[in-house]
């Protein structure tokens, strides 16, 4: 049938874009009262092939496609190192992780160590902090642009407690990176940038970086509603060789080994070491230096990023054309919403748009959301708005596992009033006018 390899695979991926072609792409026109999702993949038959070629090679672990994806992404982002894992939770946790390894001397953080953050998040960028033994010191955000407020920084502080500060990039808005970084400089602490919901942001200090690169370390997440995706996925990226090695010995089950997998001994030393208490000799492939994870993802979503990375940029076009024009068409709507503002030198790629509904006004948050989603127009929460105020505090509320400054009345207010709806990439105009005038007639009917 086929004469070799290449020609079947050629003539398998063929007939695979034929079939996204007659039976996946999407050709219906939007009509009002059809389903609006905040967020969905946007992929086209490129993504499918290079899924197909991934699964011919039937190579189930990390292999080449992730390394043609770790490569590109570092020299699109500006990190010399990237590794990719299983999601971006894992992302987080492995990005903290290779904070507490000895190695590291005195900026080692120990159990009982603090580490600045905000409550106003998602749940696995503090869980890993708080898994570990070290103590989350929790800050409020300002509104409206939903970040960590850095007035509060000093008062976080703790000398010879305070390690590091580790926080998001709210829906794709830059914190205020330069006073972050002077105060993390400062005191020499580390910077996590959990960059998860704001890939394709720039901010410009001296010069302009996407975000991510800034601190000692960046997380994102591919999970399919966020920038890109490779289904489940995320990456953790820096540009410090020591703690790449770090990540990368947490990433694969905390070995010492760097050999990739199925890889044997590149290194030539792999039978005449010596290893703490082990015999002289010990598999190098088998000595253990941290306490670590698998946590590496498959070929087969690497396969998927690769396209995905290829798009990326007209992803974030779109993302700010949506974000933009939304926001002209809900500037009537001021005098009883609060709407979102782009942090200071920044240059975010939106990963929704962000309301917050004026008390004053007498509307109810929940009432405007549950208009908003009874026509068809999915909305979501920022996240957990409050972690304290969330059952998984009920076991350490009142006890020394954490610690709050000041009040967190922001944090507060967005557990009440505050929402947010899609920007992704497959919105239309259409869409958007339509969902500008059911959130409008929300506000009327309440």
């Amino acid at each position: 049938m086929w004469e070799n390899e290449e020609q079947a695979r050629a003539e398998i991926k063929k007939l695979v874009g034929e079939y996204y072609h007659q039976f996946k792409e999407d050709k219906s026109v939007f009509k009002p009262g059809d389903r609006i999702n905040y967020a969905s993949r946007v992929f086209d038959e490129k993504e499918m092939q290079s899924l197909t070629d991934a699964t011919l090679d039937f190579w189930l672990t990390t292999g080449r496609f992730c390394n043609e994806f770790e490569k590109n992404f570092g020299e699109w982002i500006g990190a010399r190192f990237v590794h990719l894992v299983n999601s971006g939770s894992s992302a987080n946790l492995l990005a903290f992780t290779a904070l507490t390894a000895p190695e590291l001397g005195k900026k080692q953080i120990r159990k009982g160590d603090e580490v600045i953050t905000v409550a106003c998040g998602f749940p696995t960028t503090i869980n890993p902090i708080l898994q570990y033994g070290a103590v989350p010191v929790f800050v409020d955000v300002t509104i409206p642009q939903y970040n960590i407020d850095v007035t509060k920084l000093e008062d976080a502080y703790t000398p010879g407690k305070t390690k590091a500060v580790m926080i998001a990039h709210t829906l794709g808005n830059p914190f205020n990176i330069k006073a972050v970084k002077e105060f993390c400089d400062k005191y020499d602490l580390w910077l996590v940038e959990d960059n998860c919901d704001a890939l394709g942001s720039k901010y410009t200090m001296g010069e302009t970086r996407f975000t991510g690169t800034w601190g000692d370390i960046g997380t994102s997440s591919f999970y399919p509603p966020h920038h890109m995706t490779m289904g489940e996925g995320g990456a953790v990226y820096t540009n410090d060789p020591l703690l790449s090695r770090l990540l990368l010995s947490f990433r694969d089950w905390g070995r010492d080994c760097v050999c990739p997998s199925g890889k044997d001994n590149l290194c030539g030393h792999r039978f005449d070491g010596d290893w703490s208490e082990l015999p002289h000799g010990y598999d190098h492939k088998y000595v253990y230096s941290h306490f670590g994870y698998n946590i590496k993802v498959t070929d087969m979503q690497a396969a998927v990023g690769v396209e995905q990375l290829k798009k990326f940029p007209d992803f974030i076009k779109a993302r700010k054309a949506n974000w933009s024009y939304l926001k002209d068409n809900l500037k009537r709507l001021s005098d009883k919403l609060i709407l979102p503002e782009p942090e200071q030198d920044s240059d975010p790629s939106w990963f929704g748009f962000l309301i917050s509904v004026k008390p004053e006004t007498g509307l109810n948050r929940n009432a405007v959301t549950r208009f908003i989603e009874d026509h068809n127009i999915q909305t979501r929460l920022l996240f957990s708005g409050n972690i304290t105020r969330h059952p998984c505090f009920d076991q350490i509320r009142n006890t020394d596992a954490y610690r709050v400054v000041g009040s967190l009345d922001n944090s507060d207010f967005i557990v009440n009033n505050s929402f947010w709806v899609g920007v992704y990439p497959g919105m239309t105009k259409e869409k958007l006018d339509y969902m500008a005038e059911v959130i409008s007639d929300a506000l009327k009917s309440h």
